[in-house]
């Protein structure tokens, strides 16, 4: 099984977007092509920051059924909040379920397929 064999691609910056103390963000991070893996990571807390996840988007493009998984992990332990997610052959699965990251939580994401596609749009509330 190969972990962090996706391409994570964060959205972009930009000096017209409020940043600093107190600013919020929509923001979104994609991860493509992940191979029957894991992908630690997906997003990583950062001191002074709140990350409100708003949905998670996974696609199976290998053409073969599958699962998927969410965890994130709070600086010590794995918290899984989507375990063994059946999949079908070039499904979609959507988690909208909202949930909070803080600074020292990480967000993980998993499929079994052999080519899987993520999308993650999230609420970044910077607090430095």
């Amino acid at each position: 099984m190969a972990d962090d064999s996706g391409t994570i691609v964060a959205s972009g910056t930009s000096a017209n977007i409020p940043s600093g103390s107190g600013s919020e963000r929509l923001r979104r991070v994609t991860v493509h092509q992940l191979n029957n893996g894991w992908q630690n990571n997906v997003i990583s807390g950062t001191a002074g920051h709140l990350y409100t996840i708003l949905s998670i988007t996974f696609t199976d493009q290998q053409g073969a059924d599958g699962n998927c998984a969410i965890r994130m992990n709070n600086g010590s332990t794995d918290i899984y909040l989507l375990h063994s997610q059946s999949v079908g052959s070039l499904d979609t699965f959507v988690w909208n379920d909202r949930f909070v990251l803080e600074e020292d939580d990480d967000l993980d994401v998993y499929n079994s397929c052999t080519n899987g596609d993520w999308f993650i749009s999230y609420i970044d509330q910077d607090w430095t």
